[in-house]
């Protein structure tokens, strides 16, 4: 799709001209501080697909397709940064080694001082924090209508809020692993850039409720995806170990699934591997095996697709633009997709 190389094509080169901006401004207040912009600035420009920008971008177009999409570039660039933050953060939460094909923030500030891991988790922090402020820099920029600022300051601070309630609701294994979803996932990932493109587009009523009505499933859908691939993906394609879903005991829809389903026997089967960071590669595949055999794979499989469909439906609503809608849905067709 030529559109969304062209989206991923201008917030990167964005994201570049920034970072080195905030280089020069670290060397010159606190030369040591350089060492976190490069850390942030390794994660963010290592992959990543700028899902949450064409998202923005396509919303955007679903509401007013005749303006210029560029006025959304600042903002494209501050939700990936926000992303940064919270990956740093979750990768230190979860014991996560990896990411994006490299080293987590925490391991590679680790292993920059000498192996301290009290001293690379704490930069990590602050580096995590640095991300975060620096979206907050980028929301802040250019000059636009008031009405405008306001509406997307307003959807930038819900969406920063609810991811963290729920991060929150994941790291106490809630069993409502639908609220979840839609806090942690659905909010800065999907609805959270509809809403942006919307503020930008100046939406009508109408308009934002068929984007949240498309925004809702796709988030959740988007979750499950992650599940999926989280347990079976191919670790080379998604940047970090496969299995670290299940050694961490997350509560994902497939362990909810297949405690539903599971006789004895295959219940300890998944419960030797689920919440043990030391299990063996063997007790991990035995619980994978379990996943697929009692049915949690196929039905997670299913009611992602089902998701998708209830996404792919919104969009019929005339009160979008069909250059939005088309590109609203291409986005829906990418993530139904099963090596994402």
């Amino acid at each position: 799709m030529r559109w969304l190389t062209e989206v991923r094509a201008g917030v990167d080169e964005r994201l570049e001209r920034y970072f080195e901006a905030k280089r020069d401004a670290a060397r010159g207040l606190a030369p040591e501080s350089v060492e976190l912009v490069d850390a942030i600035a390794a994660l963010t420009m290592r992959g990543g697909k700028r899902l949450r920008p064409a998202l923005m971008h396509a919303a955007f177009c679903a509401v007013a397709p005749d303006r210029d999409p560029a006025v959304l570039l600042d903002t494209g660039a501050a939700l990936e940064l926000l992303q940064t933050y919270l990956l740093v953060h979750d990768d230190w939460m979860d014991h996560d080694e990896e990411r994006r094909g490299g080293p987590s923030v925490h391991a590679a500030l680790r292993e920059a001082h000498g192996g301290d891991a009290h001293l690379g988790a704490s930069l990590a922090i602050l580096a995590g924090n640095l991300a975060s402020a620096c979206a907050w820099e980028l929301i802040t920029r250019g000059e636009h209508p008031r009405a405008i600022e306001r509406e997307v300051t307003r959807a930038f601070l819900r969406m920063h809020q609810e991811v963290v309630y729920g991060q929150q609701l994941d790291l106490l294994a809630t069993s409502d692993v639908s609220l979840m979803q839609q806090l942690k996932t659905g909010s800065y990932t999907v609805r959270g850039p509809l809403m942006l493109g919307a503020a930008f587009g100046e939406a009508s009523d109408a308009q934002r409720e068929a984007l949240l009505r498309y925004g809702r499933p796709l988030g959740e859908a988007f979750q499950m995806r992650d599940d999926l691939l989280g347990t079976f993906g191919d670790s080379g394609a998604t940047g970090k170990a496969v299995s670290s879903d299940l050694r961490e005991g997350k509560r994902t829809a497939l362990v909810l699934a297949a405690e539903r389903r599971a006789d004895a026997a295959a219940r300890a089967d998944l419960t030797r591997a689920l919440g043990d960071r030391g299990a063996s590669d063997e007790a991990i595949e035995a619980a994978r095996e379990v996943l697929v055999r009692v049915g949690a794979k196929a039905e997670v499989e299913e009611r992602l697709e089902a998701l998708l469909d209830d996404a792919r439906r919104a969009l019929e609503d005339d009160s979008l633009r069909e250059l939005g809608r088309e590109r609203l849905r291409a986005l829906a067709d990418q993530l139904g997709r099963r090596d994402r």
